[in-house]
């Protein structure tokens, strides 16, 4: 009887066939051997005349391959934006084969997203200010609302191209403005008078391209800002469930708090611990994440199709109020391995083999029936 068989869909990082999660394809490969799932790995530039040349990983000498294979039953996303044209072949890709079977389809931009979730009165309470960039007024208007806000691109990741503007006091006072730029790399603090914000966010291209959201205050004693990172993620029942979440600190004199930034991933009960010291209020805060996880996961499935994953970056500020600052439909692990959470660090390479073989089986089933 044939295996069920799943491929990862990927990008290589360079025109030197690096993959970026090798390590953790590896993993997966292992795994879903040991499930009697068959897994392999393939970019688009793999698929020739209707089938795929493979990349093929064997557990037992260590290795990785190249095979000849067929389209797999199922197809995990994994690729994330590029400015490449490897990721054009990829909408070419997602474009001419939407007709196989996707466990997870793209996520729309962050604004886009926000504004669905906006639609549900009971989302409301947990949604930052937003607005979509459209000229300098837009910025302006938030300062006068908030002391301080964030401007981030509506498809950026990892903290590439954020930056926070706070305002002085006094009306003619400069702008502080902090931030990172699109190679991650923290660019140097500067006052900008308000005269110049203007010229500034010019050279930042931000119109109809980033979003302006208020800051919510989340500096530490330290004086690093944090949050944390939720994974949620399809079992093997077909149903959402919350894999866990972490604390995240960001490295010193960042306006985020991306582990790729250089931040640090910190057990959450530890971090809650600090920020929130009545500990009633804190098991509300867990419970009340939890499903607002899992509420968020199941309305964005509803609304834009198959998903498997989601990352939600949370916010909880002094009060135990909770906001949804970000939304990510291709996760990374390793918060987990930093914080040495073995068992959800499985758990989160094994559920989407795990919800594959659901997929695969329930299917089979309907045929059969």
């Amino acid at each position: 009887m044939s295996q069920p068989v799943l491929g990862i869909l990927t990008l290589y990082l360079n025109n030197r066939y690096r993959l970026e999660e090798a390590s953790v394809y590896e993993r997966m490969i292992a795994e879903g051997r040991e499930m009697g799932l068959d897994v392999f790995v393939f970019t688009p530039a793999d698929v020739h005349g209707g089938m795929i040349h493979a990349l093929v990983f064997n557990p037992s000498t260590g290795k990785w391959s190249r095979q000849k294979r067929p389209f797999p039953h199922m197809i995990y996303d994994r690729c994330r934006i590029q400015k490449s044209a490897r990721f054009q072949q990829l909408l070419r890709f997602r474009n001419q084969y939407s007709h196989l079977l996707f466990l997870n389809r793209p996520l729309r931009n962050k604004w886009t997203v926000h504004q669905a979730l906006y639609t549900l009165r009971r989302f409301r309470p947990h949604l930052p200010e937003t607005m979509l960039v459209q000229s300098l007024g837009d910025v302006t208007r938030m300062l006068q609302h908030h002391p301080a806000v964030y401007l981030k691109p509506i498809n950026g990741t990892g903290g590439r191209g954020i930056l926070r503007i706070s305002r002085g006091s006094g009306s003619h006072s400069a702008y502080e403005i902090r931030g990172r730029n699109a190679n991650r790399s923290i660019i140097t603090p500067r006052k900008v008078p308000a005269a110049m914000l203007g010229s500034f966010l010019a050279g930042w291209d931000v119109k109809g391209r980033y979003l302006v959201q208020e800051a919510i205050p989340l500096e530490l004693p330290s004086g690093r800002v944090h949050d944390y990172r939720m994974l949620v993620q399809k079992n093997g029942f077909g149903e959402w469930e919350v894999t866990g979440c972490v604390g995240r600190v960001g490295a010193l004199n960042s306006v985020t708090s991306n582990l790729h930034g250089g931040g640090r991933a910190m057990v959450m009960s530890e971090l809650l611990n600090e920020w929130i010291t009545d500990p009633q209020k804190r098991e509300k805060v867990n419970e009340e994440a939890s499903r607002l996880g899992i509420d968020v996961s199941m309305f964005l499935e509803e609304q834009y199709g198959a998903l498997c994953e989601l990352a939600l970056d949370l916010a909880i500020d002094r009060s135990g109020r909770i906001l949804l600052l970000e939304v990510n439909p291709k996760p990374s692990r390793e918060v987990f391995s930093q914080i040495g959470d073995k068992a959800a660090y499985r758990d989160s390479l094994t559920r989407p083999l795990e919800y594959a073989l659901w997929v695969y089986n329930r299917r089979k089933s309907a045929k059969n029936a």
